[in-house]
């Protein structure tokens, strides 16, 4: 796995200018560190206050619930469909967006109407701490971006000096339910399942985050079935599939459910996320019948 970071400021920037690239490749300016930031993902809204920013955040989108003072603050519309008006009025000097998840014609809309827009796509753990150092550097809080970022990176680190060199699992991860979805190797939990030592079923499909059918996973027979819930605390999706008894994982008591918030969102807690799933692959890898690789 590699933690390289290209440089989160741009060579050539003037005195007092702030110039990053954000994931699109795009040159985005400020003149000064931005003083009204609206959020349009629950997962930039968390970063933008991990890096002590969140004092500058006047809007977000919905399920923007971490920490607690996101939650009070005001919703421009959902990630997946978003309230022009209510942004405009709310006079960002920089609009921070989830380049897949918010819609392509209303991000456009936004720079049309010359507002600043940073797009934000992260894939590896290497993309989510350059997150941190440019969100910070684009809101003036850098040095507090730029230690958390190498915590981030740090903890990475010693996951992969723990889990490195362990068997291998073969591993079926579930995002949603209905339409059953997964993700591929080119996701940021795909590099998690990996980090654990876990090989990923569908990993190799085209799409980031496929659409599956309940027999492809039944033809799959992964040892581990691991999962998010329609809440933090909701296993009932990975829990559903006791009812297919000849599954490797149903049969060896592999499922395993983690709080979607930890490992589903792009922030800093999926440490715990992938802390949390590299534990149960290290449980599936007990529970191997005698002789078994």
């Amino acid at each position: 796995m590699c933690l390289g970071l290209w440089p989160a400021v741009l060579p050539g920037a003037g005195v007092g200018e702030i110039r990053v690239a954000d994931d699109a490749g795009r040159e985005v300016v400020l003149t000064e560190p931005a003083r009204r930031v609206v959020s349009l993902s629950p997962h930039l809204t968390e970063i933008l206050f991990h890096v002590d920013a969140g004092e500058r955040v006047v809007g977000t989108v919905s399920f923007s619930d971490y920490p607690a003072a996101a939650a009070r603050l005001p919703v421009v519309g959902s990630a997946g469909q978003l309230d022009l008006e209510r942004i405009v009025a709310l006079e960002p000097d920089l609009v921070v967006a989830w380049q897949s998840g918010n819609p392509a014609r209303q991000l456009d809309r936004l720079q049309r109407l010359g507002i600043t827009v940073y797009l934000n796509e992260p894939r590896r753990l290497a993309d989510l701490a350059g997150t941190l150092e440019r969100l910070s550097r684009l809101t003036g809080t850098q040095a507090v971006g730029t230690a958390r970022a190498e915590a981030l990176r740090e903890g990475a680190r010693a996951l992969e000096v723990r889990y490195a060199g362990r068997s291998p699992v073969p591993l079926f991860y579930q995002i949603w339910d209905r339409p059953l979805m997964t993700v591929n190797d080119e996701h940021l939990i795909g590099e998690i399942i990996g980090l654990c030592g876990g090989v990923n079923v569908f990993g190799d499909v085209d799409s980031l985050v496929p659409r599956l059918n309940r027999e492809a996973v039944l033809a799959a027979d992964p040892e581990v079935i691991a999962g998010g819930g329609s809440g933090e605390a909701d296993s009932a999706w990975v829990d559903a599939w006791r009812r297919w008894a000849g599954l490797t994982a149903v049969r060896r008591d592999n499922l395993f459910f983690i709080p979607p918030s930890l490992i589903q969102r792009q922030t800093p807690r999926i440490l715990e996320g992938a802390a949390l799933l590299c534990e149960f692959l290290e449980l599936a890898r007990s529970r191997r019948p005698a002789g078994s690789p």
